[in-house]
Order: structure tokens, then sequence, then C-alpha cells
């Protein structure tokens, strides 16, 4: 069963905030997941074992 009274442009107008800020956040955990995964492998602290090998 429906709404009775159901006015789409005044729905389109209240919901586009919180879409807009879904994209946001969706297009930011995005950004967050591509660019953590392409770090360098020299950032990663060294272990006793690897500074033992180096001397």
């Amino acid at each position: 069963m429906s709404a009775p009274d159901v006015n789409i442009e005044k729905q389109k107008r209240r919901h586009k905030g919180p879409l807009a800020g879904i994209a946001i956040v969706v297009l930011a955990v995005g950004a967050f997941v591509i660019f953590s995964s392409q770090a360098p492998e020299n950032d990663l602290p060294e272990t006793a074992a690897g500074a033992a090998d180096q001397s």
C-alpha cells in the first residue's frame, strides 16, 4: 500500500543532499583503497633478520 499523496519533485529535492553525501563517501573510500594498495614496499619497517643480513 502506497502513500496517498506522493510528490516526486519534493522527494527529489529532499534526497539530493544525502545522496550526494553517500556518493562522496563511496568515492573517498575507493580512492583510499586504490592509493593504499599502491604503497611502495620500501616504506615497510625493517625486521631484525633483514637488518642483520645487510651488515
